[in-house]
């Protein structure tokens, strides 16, 4: 019979704070051979093996040396209906939505195709590595209501939304300002809070709400105000010139939603890329988070976010996937295409901060860090095994990684799913790849496996 306890054996890195340069070791801790040891979906203890073993009782233990363990990556802006458009051909913003996004959409009106596209949706997170993720459902309540019941089963900490839109879509994909508020009413009276889930507030963008649905939008904000708000925010010069005809007493398309109350440290705003100076003043001002999606905005040929610019001001900048005009489910991927969009513009995106922005930065960007996002004791036992070897030529490149920062540098440019050897959620194995129980703590201690030592650096 196991044990209500777990221990986890690997090498642990995790972060305390954003490091600032390459070279700032401070920020994070790592520990060559280490534990975790697992109560009640909580990290009880941390630390090297021997120490965490002497006090893990009869815990099973699971071996993933030589393999890396760090919180569970973190998305924080993701279309849960457009997990069956991803990788449609030829568009850019406004052109794309119309042809495939809004169509598809429709379909999730029908509760057994909503709960049917969660489960797969929800594969798709946990084999890529994604233990949270803040996600738009359809303007259909049944879509909200299946992504919540999903990640309950799975015992998941998930924030959603139903997207509010009343203008600017076909047929079956719009709802009344009325409407949109009672169901969202409901739904967070149902959903944030219990368990480990959050609503998110969710007017899909300026163009497809009136000013009377963005009012109302506004009342919610005002009642709820523990709740998240999602929105996008300047992703096109179409749409930005197109919001500002629909509201054209807005001072700038950022005043939309700020005149309507919505901003707020709260707040979580997708794209952020062609900003106006007032409107990065407001962003540091009232604390609103933009959300950097590297693979959607290259895909759409949207534009090039400029984090450094934005950070100078002391804005906290999320990053995330944006399925499905993002291409690939995988943050590992996603720090990728950021990386070269941040080159383009003569940043550079070091892979210690990388690591630290899809674990830590996304927590701090939700105001969560204290649940999620580190390996810290007392938090939420979310967590990824990351193999740099696991493709031959990851294992090709690692032959000539001296240094730890080298190793996370070949997860951050080559590594995907593949390289995801397991996933825990609140101390619960999802990806089916977890090694045997090697034995209990009170049995044999082996020193650690090690086929290359790195170093720090």
């Amino acid at each position: 019979m196991q044990s209500d306890r777990l221990l986890l054996r690997g090498r642990l890195l995790t972060f305390n704070s954003e490091p600032q340069t390459p070279d700032d070791t401070s920020a994070f801790d790592y520990i060559e051979d280490g534990a975790l040891l697992i109560e009640d979906g909580m990290i009880l203890k941390r630390g090297t093996y021997c120490d965490v073993v002497a006090e893990a009782g009869c815990a099973d233990i699971v071996d993933h040396r030589p393999n890396l363990l760090m919180a569970g990556f973190i998305d924080t802006h993701i279309h849960f209906p457009q997990v069956q458009i991803v990788a449609s051909w030829g568009a850019q913003l406004l052109d794309w939505l119309n042809t495939y996004t809004f169509p598809e959409e429709t379909r999730f009106a029908s509760e057994d195709h909503a709960a049917a596209m969660a489960c797969r949706f929800f594969d798709l997170l946990t084999n890529h590595g994604t233990t949270t993720a803040v996600a738009y459902c359809s303007v259909h309540k049944a879509s909200a209501e299946a992504y919540f019941e999903e990640a309950e089963q799975r015992n998941m900490r998930m924030i959603g939304g139903k997207v509010l839109m009343d203008r600017n879509a076909p047929d079956g994909l719009r709802d009344t300002p009325q409407t949109g508020y009672d169901d969202t009413k409901a739904l967070i009276t149902k959903w944030h809070g219990k368990g480990r889930a959050s609503y998110a507030i969710t007017p899909r963008f300026a163009i497809t709400s009136t000013p009377a649905q963005m009012e109302m939008a506004g009342a919610l904000v005002a009642e709820h105000a523990d709740c998240f708000v999602q929105t996008h925010l300047s992703e096109n010069k179409n749409e930005i010139a197109y919001t500002l005809e629909l509201y054209p007493e807005a001072l700038d398309y950022l005043d939309v939603y700020q005149s309507y109350g919505l901003l707020s440290e709260k707040m979580l705003l997708g794209h952020s890329i062609h900003l106006e100076p007032r409107e990065i003043d407001a962003l540091a001002e009232t604390g609103a988070r933009p959300v950097f999606c590297p693979t959607s905005n290259l895909f759409l040929g949207s534009g090039l976010f400029d984090d450094a610019g934005l950070k100078a001001r002391g804005i906290t900048n999320a990053i995330a996937t944006d399925i499905g005009a993002g291409t690939s489910y995988s943050m590992l991927q996603t720090l990728n295409e950021g990386y070269k969009i941040l080159q383009l513009q003569d940043q550079k995106l070091h892979p210690f901060r990388a690591f630290h922005w899809i674990t830590r930065g996304n927590a701090v960007a939700l105001g969560m860090e204290d649940r999620i996002g580190t390996l810290d004791e007392g938090t939420e036992a979310d967590i990824v095994v990351l193999n740099a070897r696991a493709t031959e030529a990851m294992a090709l490149r690692m032959e000539r990684a001296e240094t730890l920062a080298e190793e996370l540098f070949v997860l951050q440019m080559l590594g995907d799913d593949r390289s995801i050897d397991e996933v825990y959620v609140a101390g619960k194995a999802q990806k089916g790849k977890a090694p045997e129980i090697a034995a209990q703590a009170g049995g044999r201690k082996e020193p650690p496996v090690r086929d290359k030592e790195l170093v720090l650096g």
